[in-house]
């Protein structure tokens, strides 16, 4: 079987194989590389260096933060409220208070803040309804001294 008209493989056809070759390869990697670029929401810390500084203290607060035994819930109801259920030892927590924000995982719409009232039952529910979509909630609870915070994704 003749692969060639010729039978003969010439510089340009090599020529030919290399430039299709490269070329597969620079667009898939321009094609990957804009992908990236484009998803990616930015940074988690400003200042590594800065960061690592803080690092013990946010050891600290977490430690802390275990020792309160808050078990905390974090929801979305059909109205697109955020619903939050805390509870100690089995019990919903009396005068308990919480702020927040809402932030889209890939930096496409403006971060929401969130206030929240108590409703009858015990929970916690935001003033205003949320968009439709993935949203990360960067959540603080406060009674009295005692604060909790949490990061929880909603959808």
């Amino acid at each position: 079987m003749k692969i060639l008209a010729n039978g003969r493989f010439t510089g340009w056809h090599m020529t030919a194989i290399l430039v299709t070759f490269f070329g597969v390869v620079m667009a898939v990697n321009f094609t990957m590389a804009r992908m990236a670029v484009s998803s990616f929401g930015g940074t988690v810390v400003d200042n590594s260096y800065v960061a690592s500084q803080k690092y013990n203290s946010w050891l600290n607060a977490a430690a802390q933060q275990d020792r309160l035994g808050w078990t905390v819930a974090v929801s979305m109801d059909a109205t697109r409220h955020v619903r939050i259920d805390a509870s100690a030892n089995g019990l919903a927590i009396a005068q308990l208070s919480a702020v927040g924000d809402a932030l889209h995982p890939l930096g496409r719409a403006d971060d929401i803040q969130l206030a929240f009232v108590a409703t009858p039952d015990g929970q916690l529910l935001s003033t205003k309804p949320l968009p439709s979509g993935r949203w990360n909630l960067r959540l603080s609870l406060r009674r009295g001294p005692d604060f909790f915070k949490l990061v929880e994704q909603v959808q």
